[in-house]
């Protein structure tokens, strides 16, 4: 038996160092084997991933990928935290959102985790006049409040304050934000209101509450939009300077007039572009406020994407929620709501408000997430894109105050232009499933039983639009459903398997997953004459369609087939009329198929 020495852990001491060129070229040789002849830098490329901005991420990072100094928490330029202590104390704040007057669902959630309130007042929420009622029972001293209230926020915030003087909670305990927005207002509904409303408030917070912020700047109106990571960092500082520009104007100091701000970021399930983007946030805005005189951390609210959520399948929205709220607490976020898994749906239910709690409560009590500060600092691969990103964010920043500042860019349709650009070349991969949607185009489930809830209040609405990334495949799905009620079937395909289960098994499985990713049925059982079925897929291997293809294409359209597709890359087989394969324009395919049918 061999004694190993004492000498601590060296476990690759008598390893010599491997060398970057070595593992280049240790990938060429493997994508040699794949039919990619490339090699040192080019194999690399080959695995890298483009991202939007410009941006890519490459498959290794090392120590010559480092990024600039990130600094330490509560520091300048605070990329690890704005607080040095971080979330250790207690976790971040798991702040939950109010749409409706309901009774006892803020007392529900306060008494089971939730340890703020956001409150959605006035046009697509609660009326300013329930505010008490909705309020009953909550110890305002404890609980912090997050109004949303569109133009009606003078009236929304009198209404809190006063509130708050009638229950007796002094000054000095009051918490939360009166959540005045009127640049991201004017983006939701094409609505202006003016700084004129939301100055007076600033002054009184900063004179009178020390705990209470006057401003959001709300960056999911540019999420929502289809905005990429860097442009919702670009909006969210033209706004957060348009911010600072009027506060001073009117009086406030540059401390002050940044004591007031707290910023709203989309988190979605992208959990690295996630975490890179609150560093980002902070680091841009430690910039800011350095320029401007007077250096202090950014606050920052996250929330699960509304974007990813998906109306099919909706209980994968558990998992997209879970993973985004990881990515919100790793990258620092100091307030983070979870939005319930069935909120694309209607109002959400019980069951669902209380997954969405909590999902950080574990994630803060069983993961022990916020035991460590900025747990993904030091990262070569986190460090690097978040200096990315912030370099990408303040191009298009300075994009934004060149064309006059916020206000300017989105009056002139500047910003819903290039929102606009992203949101396109997005939609393309989805519909192309090069960003699968699971339960939607990619492991689509027809005999689900439809989730019913209550409608929800109308959100405001008239500005930017709102996008999901389910939208083109809700609409194929929806048509499928019509045909469903009206005939009671669904449309179908009939899939024809040539050769044996080896030779056919990969491309039947892909044909049914993108015919039903369009609410088509496969049929794959019995025969063509027995499916109910007008259309044909054929699938099988190269070999086999080169021997049978255009034989069998021939005898299915002699049995009444109208449209016969191969699963594969397109060739030239007579009586095949399209082909299906992986990077195919899904959506198209679909459609034109549902119009042949007769599906409306």
């Amino acid at each position: 038996m061999t004694v190993l020495p004492d000498d601590g852990l060296s476990l690759a001491a008598e390893f010599p160092d491997a060398t970057h060129e070595q593992w280049q070229h240790l990938v060429a040789g493997v994508l040699r084997k794949s039919g990619k002849d490339v090699s040192g830098t080019a194999a690399e490329d080959a695995l890298s991933t483009a991202l939007e901005d410009g941006l890519r991420t490459r498959p290794l990072y090392t120590a010559r990928d480092a990024a600039p100094n990130s600094g330490m928490p509560g520091f300048a330029p605070f990329v690890r935290g704005g607080r040095p202590e971080g979330s250790t104390a207690g976790g971040w704040d798991l702040r939950q959102r109010h749409t409706t007057a309901a009774d006892g669902l803020v007392l529900a959630d306060l008494e089971n985790g939730v340890t703020s309130l956001w409150l959605v007042l006035g046009e697509g929420g609660i009326p300013v006049s329930e505010l008490g009622r909705v309020l009953d029972g909550v110890y305002l001293d404890l609980a912090p409040v997050v109004l949303d209230a569109g133009s009606e926020v003078p009236a929304a915030a009198r209404e809190l304050l006063r509130i708050y003087e009638e229950r007796g909670v002094s000054a000095d305990a009051v918490r939360g934000s009166l959540g005045a927005d009127p640049l991201g207002h004017e983006a939701r509904t094409g609505r202006a209101y003016d700084f004129a409303d939301v100055v007076p408030l600033a002054q009184l917070c900063s004179e009178r509450y020390p705990g209470l912020r006057a401003l959001t700047v709300d960056a999911l109106p540019y999420h929502e939009a289809g905005g990429s990571a860097a442009q919702e960092l670009g909006c969210s500082l033209a706004t957060g300077v348009a911010c600072l520009r009027e506060l001073t104007a009117a009086g406030l100091t540059v401390e002050q007039a940044t004591a007031q701000l707290e910023f709203r970021y989309a988190a979605t399930a992208d959990q690295f572009l996630t975490i890179t983007k609150l560093r980002a946030a902070r680091r841009l805005w430690a910039r800011v406020t350095e320029v401007c005189g007077a250096p202090g951390a950014q606050v920052q609210h996250a929330v699960t994407s509304p974007v990813m959520m998906t109306r099919r399948d909706p209980w994968v929205n558990m998992l997209r929620t879970t993973i985004a709220t990881l990515a919100a607490g790793v990258g620092g976020a100091d307030a983070v709501t979870v939005l319930p898994f069935d909120d694309a749906l209607g109002l959400p239910d019980a069951f669902a408000r209380r997954i969405a709690r909590n999902t950080s409560t574990i994630l803060i009590e069983e993961s022990h997430l916020a035991r460590v500060i900025d747990p993904a600092g030091g990262s070569w691969y986190v460090e690097r894109l978040t200096d990315e990103l912030a370099h990408a964010g303040w191009e298009f920043f300075q994009r934004i105050e060149q064309a006059g500042g916020q206000a300017a860019a989105l009056r002139s349709g500047q910003i819903e232009r290039d929102l606009a650009a992203t949101w396109e070349a997005r939609a393309g991969k989805l519909a192309k499933r090069r960003e699968p949607v699971t339960g939607v185009s990619e492991f689509p489930f027809l005999a689900e039983q439809a989730v019913v809830r209550e409608p929800a209040p109308e959100p405001r609405s008239g500005g930017l639009p709102r996008v999901r990334r389910d939208e083109a495949y809700e609409a194929l799905r929806a048509r499928s459903d019509a045909h469903l009620a009206a005939t009671g079937s669904r449309p179908r395909i009939f899939l024809a398997a040539l050769g044996p289960a080896a030779a056919h098994t990969a491309r039947l499985t892909f044909a049914s997953n993108l015919f039903q990713a369009g609410g088509i049925e496969a049929v794959a059982e019995g025969t063509f004459e027995e499916s109910g079925a007008t259309e044909v897929c054929l699938c099988s291997s190269d070999a086999l369609y080169e021997e049978r293809a255009a034989t069998v294409a021939g005898e299915f359209k002699s049995a009444g087939a109208r449209h016969v597709f191969l699963a594969g890359r397109p060739g030239q087989y007579a009586d095949v009329d399209s082909y299906v394969f992986a990077g195919c324009d899904a959506v198209a395919v679909l459609s034109a198929a549902l119009d042949r049918m007769g599906v409306s």
